[in-house]
């Protein structure tokens, strides 16, 4: 009996000791109510935003997209479906709203007239597109159950509801205009289709995969079909019924059954229509775009429309080799200046980048009637990296990626003729910014056709001018014969402006973006000539208090050599000699060289605009030195430069806080260092594996690499193949060795591949574990980037208290 009574007081007191336990760790795990930050930290993040600007087709007018600063918790909390690689509001058959579009404008460029798309109050808007003619906006508005169709004259800004259908943006942009600007494609739901498959309440069965010896090396996707249901929801959801809509009358005209189309687009003259079909059996292990498909052409001047050929059908892609692309038909498209011919390219390497061949792509044709077999235009030495059709009937850009070099060579190509003939244009590193040429300026013309905007043998070209003093953007104007460029305009060394087109038709004179540190970013019209100026538009700065911060750039070199930098922020009362505690703020980017490693891509002459999300920039208000954008170039070999990750990215911040120390700005000792996905793992491996950092500010990471097995980031080979350098630069394995305070942030709906919420919830518990001192904050209905205003404003205040406690006052307690 005694042995009975010690037996039941043992497990008695075990019962207990649990339950406690789990007292304690529920109170310190108990969900807690949103903070706000200072009072001048929230006033940035209620700011207005700056409205997204879309040219007109004729370059006389800009629509001005307007958008409320930050969604409520409550909008992006409404009930989402996650399947196949998207999430959807099941009520309105639409994608998940994390925006709010409140309202359009259309500025005209010569009198300055503002005209506001007459919408109904509190109307939810998106999907805006001006009709090739420019004569009309068409956008979409949800309704209580559904997406409308709306448009809008732009010369009065009158609008109407388009019809009675509700369209659908799950897999694509939920309409398109065609070429008599008047009738619209558009993907809209079904009519009678019934109501979405139920839910079943008890499984009818177990989840079962099998490789059956199928190497499927895919990246670590998220919302992925998981079961039958899944497949049921996703294709009910889906399926959409392709449609003409008469912009004017309403009137629908079907297109085809209901299907599941990924796309559709209409040839030039609109007698044919090539439709994207996905088709099953769906993928567990990729998104949509990955699943089975076959690419068909209808004509759709029959009656009804008749399917001409299927081009291809193409199984699921995921047995694509790592960095590779699928085998057949990819990057399909309809050639301008033809009535109806295609143009696609085709793998000749298998699709892996590792196999060595003469040539890794081919380009292949097929014209209307499409009765003939497909012809080859001409082949790819390395991968066939996309194309820009030039103004001239059958001559193109083409541009092709050397990935052992990481080089993009870019070729006038003619494909007129019975041999193809090719000139280089543009020949240099991908991560060459100083040489970077820029890219081509384009025109839209009135029957949809998208071709360079080009006078005889010269097309225009605009880029960011990057350069060792910082950014400064440019037009150019090149002969194709000769390859000279003149310079027709460029931003002053005291301001950041981009060329947004051409003032019309006219070549004399162009609108522009113009910004400042202190000035806010407004639109210009500039003559070219003689730099006369108009300015077109009177945005206000919302923030004051962030422009008023000192701002520089700051330029400093690692120990190897390699030229670093980064936009250091001070408080606008900063007195020289004041050492400031210190924020390094990062994101690691790879290389091969030290030259294009250490380039300038900044500009300190930016205006600093509020961020939709947080910002370590807000920071320097509190008394904080920020060093923003801190590069950390990971130079080397692109196979094998991970295998110095630790000690390049610990040699960048050594410079980066060596150099500021020597100038008297900061407080060696009270430094912090922050990052967001790739620069939250960055964070985590510095707490781990360097003394240079008094804590640690970490959003969205990713901390247990054997948890992306396949690859991250720049990385090429798989944990099989390089498990050291997996293991090495996991601050998973390293989490005794955090004994710096970590904040960690992460949105309970993280739908980035690889930064799954296990990977925050796994360090945390890890660091607590081994004695650190560690803080997670999940971040309910987020996704990678934090939306919702109570998240953003959330995001800050523990930031500053987290900084002030640790970085800021917390010197005697990390020495």
């Amino acid at each position: 009996m005694k042995r009975f009574v010690n037996t039941f007081s043992v497990r008695v007191s075990v019962a207990f000791a649990i339950v406690f336990m789990a007292l304690s760790v529920f109170s310190i795990l108990a969900q807690t109510a949103y903070k706000l930050p200072p009072k001048e930290i929230a006033a940035i993040i209620d700011a207005p935003t700056l409205p997204t600007a879309l040219l007109s087709p004729r370059s006389d007018a800009i629509l001005f997209v307007e958008t409320k600063p930050n969604p409520s918790l409550s909008v992006i909390a409404e009930p989402v479906l996650k399947l196949g690689g998207v999430r959807l509001n099941p009520t309105l058959n639409s994608s998940q709203r994390i925006a709010e579009i409140s309202g359009f404008v259309i500025q005209r460029v010569a009198d300055k007239k503002q005209i506001r798309i007459q919408v109904p109050a509190g109307s939810k808007l998106g999907s805006p597109a001006w009709s090739y003619d420019g004569s009309k906006i068409a956008f979409t508005r949800d309704a209580a159950d559904g997406v409308e169709l709306w448009a809008a004259d732009a010369t009065s800004g009158v609008a109407k509801q388009v019809g009675t259908v509700y369209v659908s943006d799950i897999l694509n942009a939920p309409f398109s205009w065609m070429a008599d600007n008047k009738h619209l494609l558009a993907f809209t739901i079904p009519a009678g289709r019934g109501k979405a498959p139920e839910v079943p309440k008890v499984p009818v069965g177990p989840v079962i995969e099998e490789t059956a010896g199928k190497m499927a090396q895919v990246a670590t996707f998220q919302d992925l079909l998981k079961n039958s249901t899944d497949e049921a929801l996703f294709e009910y959801y889906a399926t959409v019924q392709l449609a003409v809509v008469d912009t004017q009358t309403g009137a629908v005209t079907a297109l085809g059954t209901p299907g599941v189309y990924a796309d559709a687009d209409f040839s030039p003259d609109e007698t044919y229509l090539l439709a994207t079909r996905l088709q099953k059996p769906y993928s567990y292990r990729v998104p949509f775009n990955s699943f089975a498909k076959s690419l068909e052409i209808w004509d759709v001047k029959t009656a009804p429309v008749k399917l001409v050929k299927t081009v291809a059908t193409l199984p699921i892609a995921d047995q694509t080799p790592r960095q590779g692309v699928h085998m057949g038909v990819r990057n399909i498209t309809w050639q301008p200046l033809h009535p109806a011919k295609l143009l696609w390219a085709e793998a000749l390497d298998g699709g892996d980048p590792l196999k060595k061949v003469d040539f890794r792509d081919k380009l292949m044709s097929l014209a209307a009637p499409f009765t003939g077999e497909p012809q080859e235009v001409l082949k790819v030495k390395h991968r066939f990296a996309g194309l820009g059709w030039m103004a001239k009937k059958d001559q193109m850009m083409l541009a092709e990626y050397d990935r052992d070099r990481r080089w993009r060579t870019t070729y006038l190509t003619d494909i007129s003729g019975k041999q193809p003939t090719q000139k280089v244009v543009f020949d240099l590193s991908v991560n060459d910014s100083y040489n970077d040429p820029g890219n081509p300026l384009y025109e839209r013309r009135t029957n949809g056709e998208r071709v360079m905007l080009q006078d005889g043998d010269f097309i225009y070209l605009t880029g960011v001018g990057a350069n060792e003093k910082g950014e400064r953007p440019f037009l150019d104007k090149m002969n194709l014969k000769s390859l000279e460029k003149q310079r027709l305009y460029q931003s002053n060394e005291t301001s950041f402006e981009t060329v947004v087109g051409f003032n019309g038709t006219s070549r004399t004179g162009i609108l522009t973006r113009y910004e400042s540190k202190t000035e806010f970013p407004n639109f210009f019209a500039v003559e070219i000539k003689n730099n006369k100026r108009q300015q077109i538009t009177d945005f206000k700065d919302p923030a004051p208090q962030l422009t008023a911060l000192k701002k520089e750039l700051v330029k400093y070199k690692r120990a190897d050599g390699v030229p670093l930098s980064g936009t250091l922020y001070l408080p606008s009362d900063y007195k020289p000699g004041t050492r400031l505690p210190l924020i390094v703020v990062a994101y690691p980017l790879e290389y091969n060289d030290a030259a294009t490693a250490g380039q300038v891509r900044t500009s300190p002459n930016r205006f600093t605009v509020r961020s939709r999300s947080y910002s370590q920039v807000y920071l320097a208000l509190q008394g904080y030195a920020v060093l923003d954008g801190a590069t950390m170039p990971i130079v080397g070999n692109p196979e094998t430069m991970n295998d110095t990750f630790i000690e390049q990215i610990t040699a960048s911040a050594k410079a980066a806080i060596d150099y500021l120390d020597s100038t008297g700005v900061i407080d060696r000792k009270r430094v912090g260092v922050s990052g967001h996905s790739y620069g939250a793992f960055m964070t985590a491996n510095f707490l781990a594996h360097t003394d240079l950092f008094a804590a640690g500010i970490a959003g969205s990471g990713a901390y247990n690499r054997t948890l992306t097995p396949f690859g991250f980031q720049g990385e090429r080979r798989n944990f099989w193949e390089a498990k050291d350098v997996y293991t090495k630069l996991s601050p998973f394995t390293f989490a005794d060795k955090i004994k710096k305070p970590l904040l960690m942030f992460h949105g309970e709906a993280d739908n980035n591949p690889g930064t799954f919420p296990i990977q925050s919830q796994r360090l945390y518990q890890a660091i607590s574990g081994t004695g650190g001192t560690a803080k997670l904050v999940m971040l309910p209905y987020e996704s990678h980037g934090y939306s919702a205003r109570e998240s953003v404003m959330h995001v800050m205040a523990e930031m500053l208290e987290w900084a002030d406690k640790y970085i800021k006052n917390g010197t005697k307690a990390n020495d």
